[in-house]
């Protein structure tokens, strides 16, 4: 599948934003969506997850801040983010895992909050 993030823009410290993540096909049977972040010069960090069965997972990051959801119908994932700190300034993007080392990922998206 092909992935599309969306958006990104600038907040300010404390606002929140709504990512979303359009894929070209079904993310049923896909293991896991994901987003992570990416700032350069740093490690990509992985700091959301929701399972095909809809369990999800946070990075201690993101944590309380950060929701991840889909909408299986529309092949829609989503990342609501609130009280954004200048911290979460990076390139967002998602991406499907389908098990072992097999990942696939689009273009990303980009986060600037303003202190």
């Amino acid at each position: 599948v092909q992935l599309q993030a969306s958006g990104g823009g600038l907040v300010q410290a404390g606002g929140s934003l709504r990512l979303s993540c359009a894929s070209s096909g079904s993310i049923l049977s896909i293991n896991a969506m994901t987003w992570y972040r990416h700032v350069p010069g740093n490690e990509r960090e992985l700091i959301a997850a929701i399972q095909s069965g809809g369990d999800t997972d946070y990075a201690d990051s993101v944590k309380g801040r950060f929701t991840i959801s889909r909408d299986t119908a529309k092949n829609m994932v989503y990342l609501q983010m609130n009280s954004l700190k200048p911290e979460d300034t990076a390139r967002y993007y998602c991406a499907a895992y389908y098990g072992g080392d097999q990942w696939n990922e689009g273009q990303g998206t980009l986060v600037t909050v303003s202190s």
